[in-house]
């Protein structure tokens, strides 16, 4: 009798103790997500604000008829600071944060959920290794959700990062905050101002965010085969710094294209390959890559910030949610 009560007992028991999850919750993901990237933002903002300023100056113009006022990625930090201070370097960082939210959540957060999901509907199983098509794919459609979730913050972001009231390039928008951004666009634009450029920007996260993960993994994966670093934040580190050359080179031209379709007032330009057109008939193909030096210097510290911290983000998630 007694026995029989014990295997009664036997099926009650296991389904009382739920197995503990063996993945982050989509949730967990997005908060990993965008924590590690505001973590890295926060040191990157001067270096994209120069780069902001770089690819408006001499917007449209001839080469001779442009008066230099930045010359370089440093010169231009250099002389914000010097005429602006530390807020000026830091213009448009609270907006930064809430894109940053927004675009990594999505980007780093969903990558790995969609990528296995794909994997799931390919090959049969979510454990699956996958392709390099699989993991450009989660990449770039993790971004392109980022980017359209994102795009108004980055508008605002860019307007308040090329305000000058000393050393001034570009059309000039004067924003308090980002409350009054979104206030001021609205009155003038309606609701379709707001996402005035998001095709650029769905342009140029989608090609960023197809080579940031897949080269930081695979660089991952060499170093790791090839016993070239030891486990830790120098493998780590080397793996972010190859991705952010990457991500850099892939997306500049699409980068500078963005932020001029985003700071034009009026119809300057009537999409991104209008601006790509004008752009080059005006200043030459080389005007595409105005700021790259800035831009590498942000993105590759950003992306080894962000991946580094994202290292450290995910533990945590996994540790609240009990994995």
């Amino acid at each position: 009798m007694s026995q029989i009560s014990a295997d009664k007992d036997i099926p009650f028991t296991k389904a009382a103790i739920a197995p503990p999850p063996t993945q982050i919750s989509h949730l967990g993901s997005f908060i990993a997500g965008g924590l590690a990237a505001c973590g890295a933002v926060t040191v990157t903002n001067p270096a994209e604000l120069a780069k902001t300023r770089l690819q408006l100056q001499g917007e449209l113009a001839k080469g001779g008829q442009v008066k230099k006022i930045y010359t370089g990625v440093f010169q231009a930090i250099g002389t914000i600071f010097k005429h602006e201070g530390i807020r000026g370097l830091q213009r448009g960082l609270g907006t930064a944060y809430v894109y940053q939210i927004a675009l990594n959540g999505c980007r780093l957060g969903f990558y790995e959920p969609i990528r296995r999901g794909t994997n799931k509907i390919v090959y049969g199983d979510v454990d699956h290794p996958g392709s390099v098509a699989t993991a450009v794919w989660a990449g770039a459609f993790s971004g392109v959700l980022g980017g359209c979730l994102g795009s108004p913050f980055y508008l605002v972001k860019t307007r308040m990062q090329s305000y000058s009231p000393v050393l001034p390039v570009g059309t000039q928008h004067y924003y308090r905050h980002m409350f009054d951004a979104f206030g001021q666009i609205y009155r003038k634009d309606g609701a379709k101002g707001l996402f005035r450029g998001m095709d650029a920007a769905i342009m140029r996260t989608g090609a960023g965010s197809s080579v940031q993960l897949p080269i930081y993994n695979y660089a991952k994966a060499f170093i790791e085969k090839h016993d070239l670093i030891g486990d830790g934040p120098a493998k780590h580190l080397s793996a972010s710094a190859i991705s952010g050359f990457g991500v850099c080179t892939v997306m500049q031209v699409f980068d500078t294209v963005m932020t001029r379709m985003y700071n034009q007032s009026g119809q300057l330009y009537k999409n991104p390959f209008d601006c790509f057109y004008k752009t080059v008939k005006a200043e030459g193909f080389l005007a595409l890559y105005k700021g790259f030096g800035a831009h590498l210097l942000r993105v590759g510290p950003h992306t080894v910030l962000t991946l580094t911290f994202m290292e450290q983000t995910m533990k945590m998630m996994k540790y609240f949610e009990g994995m």
